[in-house]
């Protein structure tokens, strides 16, 4: 028991020091090189984000690990837990909060205030503002906790009969399992229905600000996720069918490049009339819809010049480029599938699992076990790689969703080209939805995660509290999950060669050679 102990503890501090790591990494390599050497505590936030969210979504395996530490005592109180799961998970998910709705907006605040003032009136100004909605979210939480923040538990009240001790244990049996010969049955066993009762109690204040977390990002988790999980894995898929055979001549290069040149121009002239208007005061909804419409078309023009390069490769290492590329798509093609794989058994497993009553498999929770019986790590790293996945899926929906409507504002992660606005953003919708994966995957995988910490929170208070039960009661996440799922699944596959003809310049009209 003590050298398992010792060995979580230990797995569990190498973990965050890799995921700090590797998110150091990822700002690096992603920043926009405008932040560069600067903006160094927006940074320090997305860091910090990050490493939380992803935290978060390992604290499940670590809490069903922990578990196992006393999987041989004979109720869970005869032996120390190694962590103190109840408590991290309150801390982790508060600190959550704190970032997404203080944190995070003074951070964005900050970095795009007007650069003309000085650093003091950009504190002063990003401060007012995240206070003021701080004052209005505390005093929203303080009257739905006093009003509504209780409870309720569903209860059987159970009594039997007094009797006198029995000299001797020899007249009970299976068929006489209790005291008297008149009654077969115990009566605590055999009460009634109408002996259930509704148990009520305050729930604690932390518990109720996770629990209105979760249904705020449960409502983005579900439009986002539902449309990520099916148009990620379909978006790899096509674009590998959509990728340039071959590479073009040198006349058919110019062309498309002068082409673009005169996209560009235009796209120029229109938002130089947008920072006129901006500079002449009239902001109205008609202004933002247009520079939002800017961002997304400015967006597509960056594609389709990626795209050309792709091509028509240059310079001296212009063959490496192009084996490069070929490379890319047969990886793209891969993870497609993978991806594709992934999503279906999602899908399936919500429907059997979930949406069913009573479940006609435990499907996922089975495999993660067997899993867990061939190597003790094996079915908690799969387990950890369905959670992440729900968590990627929502930053592609979002992606996506970002595209096709205008009323939604794109954030797009770009290698080597993300401004510090755009990294604070997705950051902050990684650690709302994060709250949400957990409690879905909590639901989702109860059979594998029972008895652990995150089922007390997730799997009892929060589907008993006062006014949000109904929501898991009746699965509306779950239905919402899967109908947006198969309703872009349909529409992906049905549209997309209609939607890139509009969006891209007309690929099958070039004469293409061959690369020899």
């Amino acid at each position: 028991m003590g050298d398992f102990n010792l060995a979580l503890v230990i797995v569990a501090v190498v973990v965050c020091v890799l995921v700090l790591l590797v998110n150091v990494y990822l700002l690096v390599n992603y920043q926009h090189p405008d932040d560069v050497n600067q903006a160094y505590f927006p940074k320090l936030v997305v860091v910090l984000g990050l490493s939380v969210a992803a935290v978060s979504i390992l604290m499940l395996p670590a809490d069903v690990a922990n578990r196992q530490a006393c999987q041989h005592a004979i109720y869970s109180g005869a032996c120390t837990l190694t962590l103190p799961m109840k408590d991290l998970w309150l801390v982790v998910y508060v600190a959550d909060a704190v970032l997404v709705f203080l944190v995070i907006p003074f951070a964005m605040f900050y970095y795009e205030g007007d650069q003309d003032k000085t650093i003091g009136k950009r504190l002063k100004s990003a401060l007012l503002w995240v206070l003021t909605s701080a004052f209005v979210c505390g005093l929203v939480l303080g009257i739905l906790y006093g009003l509504v923040g209780k409870v309720d538990f569903t209860v059987r009240h159970l009594s039997s009969s007094a009797t006198s001790f029995p000299s001797s244990w020899s007249t009970f049996s299976s068929s006489q399992p209790c005291i008297g010969s008149t009654n077969h049955l115990c009566d605590a066993y055999g009460a009634p229905a109408s002996s259930e009762t509704t148990w009520t109690m305050q729930t604690t204040f932390p518990e109720y600000v996770v629990a209105l977390a979760t249904i705020v990002g449960s409502v983005l988790f579900t439009i986002f996720g539902g449309v990520g999980i099916a148009c990620l894995p379909l978006s790899l898929i096509f674009s590998f069918i959509q990728r340039p055979k071959a590479v073009i001549t040198r006349s058919q290069y110019i062309k498309e490049a002068t082409e673009l040149g005169k996209k560009a121009g235009g796209l120029k002239k229109a938002i130089e009339a947008l920072h006129q208007e901006e500079r002449s005061g009239s902001k109205g909804r008609k202004w933002r819809k247009n520079v939002k419409a800017a961002e997304k078309e400015l967006l597509l023009l960056e594609d389709d010049m990626k795209a050309l390069e792709e091509m028509y490769p240059q310079g001296e290492k212009a063959e490496t480029l192009w084996a490069l590329t070929v490379l890319g798509y047969l990886g793209k093609l891969v993870l497609g599938i993978i991806g594709l794989i992934v999503s279906v058994a999602w899908v399936a497993h919500i429907i059997i699992y979930l949406l069913i009553s009573p479940p006609i498999s435990p499907f996922l929770n089975e495999v993660f076990i067997k899993l867990d019986n061939v190597w003790g790590l094996l079915g908690t790293a799969a387990f950890a790689f369905f959670c992440f996945y729900l968590l990627v899926a929502v930053i592609a929906g979002e992606m996506m969703l970002g595209l096709k409507l205008v009323f939604i504002t794109i954030h797009p992660m770009k290698w080597g080209g993300t401004l510090m606005n755009s990294f604070l953003f997705n950051v902050g919708l990684i650690l709302l939805c994060s709250i949400s994966v957990i409690q879905f995957c909590a639901t989702a995988f109860a059979y594998y995660s029972q008895a652990t910490a995150a089922q007390e929170i997730f799997g009892h208070t929060l589907q008993s509290l006062r006014g949000i039960k109904y929501l898991y009661k009746y699965n509306v996440f779950q239905y919402g999950f899967v109908i947006l799922a198969i309703i872009t699944l349909i529409c992906y596959a049905a549209f997309v060669r209609m939607e890139k003809e509009k969006t891209k310049w007309q690929v099958p009209t070039f004469k293409l050679i061959s690369v020899a």
